[in-house]
């Protein structure tokens, strides 16, 4: 059985690599000040943003498996496990380790909006590159939290200081991703044409008579992406959430289907809908028509 790290505390972390304990909330550990450290696979029960220089490692990261390349970001959130095993091995990596307590962003307009920031529910697949100049801004914000925790402990101010610090790693991160997006149109006309092969595949191989219609989350685990993920692509790639990107392709079907001749019930059990009515009430949604009304048009 792999060994397992419980990272339920930041400073759980921080004692396994013999890194400086700043405070019971915010850890920061700096690889490249380490003498010497040993891997380990984490369930976390924290927040963490792992800033990777140099880590000649394939880890594991949620279901998947990873190569973490110089110039990563990588976000955890509780409840995620990811690592290497604890074999012995002594190794030498660079770069950060942000670490926060969800306990540090209670009551605070940040804790609210933690459920926005998806790329802390990505797969490791997903993992930010980041451009030398976006490292050194995400480097620089680490460093003044480190710089706060130590000159200043006892301040009544640190915490919330602290705090503001995280969310502006938190805006960098969310822009440094939409660039991810959008620096790719090539990858987005490709990631759209899988996504198109896959619901035509699902309706090729009769998958909705067992499944019913496509799911985001099926969509989502068969492109090896997170649904958050899936989705932020979809949107950025279309301008659409993910379910209406879906459904409208549904609806295309559906006209199809209804002009080979088809009845409103075949084409609602063709399509996977469980009930004629419900695939009613989204043609007429979307449409703005019945099907019997399209159909008579």
């Amino acid at each position: 059985m792999e060994k397992v790290l419980n990272v339920q505390s930041v400073n759980d972390y921080a004692r396994y690599v013999g890194a400086e304990e700043l405070h019971p909330l915010v850890s920061v550990i700096h690889y490249d000040e380490l003498e010497a450290c040993r891997h380990s696979l984490n369930r976390y029960g924290v927040y963490g943003i792992f800033l990777m220089e140099d880590s000649p490692y394939t880890i594991t990261y949620g279901n998947s498996q990873v190569r973490v390349e110089s110039g990563t970001l990588m976000a955890v959130a509780p409840g995620q496990t990811g690592g290497i095993s604890d074999n012995g091995e002594i190794i030498h990596i660079k770069g950060w380790v942000l670490l926060f307590h969800p306990d540090l962003l209670h009551g605070t307009l940040l804790e609210r909006r933690m459920g926005d920031s998806h790329f802390f529910s990505y797969y490791s697949n997903e993992a930010l590159r980041l451009f030398p100049e976006e490292w050194k801004r995400i480097e620089r914000c680490i460093e003044a939290i480190r710089r706060e925790l130590r000159e200043n402990p006892d301040d009544s101010h640190l915490q919330a200081i602290v705090a503001a610090y995280i969310a502006l790693i938190l805006e960098f991160t969310a822009r440094f991703y939409e660039r991810q997006f959008r620096s790719t149109e090539r990858g987005a006309d490709q990631f759209l044409r899988r996504l198109g092969a896959l619901l035509q595949r699902y309706y090729a191989e009769n998958r909705q008579e067992g499944n019913g219609i496509p799911s985001v989350r099926y969509c989502a685990e068969n492109l090896f992406l997170s649904p958050n993920y899936f989705g932020d692509l979809v949107r950025a790639r279309t301008g659409e959430s993910a379910s209406v990107y879906i459904r409208r392709f549904l609806m295309d079907r559906a006209k199809s289907l209804l002009q080979e001749g088809r009845s409103v019930s075949e084409t609602a059990e063709a399509l996977g809908f469980d009930y004629p009515q419900h695939f009613t009430r989204i043609f007429k949604k979307h449409f703005g028509v019945a099907p019997s009304g399209y159909l008579k048009q």
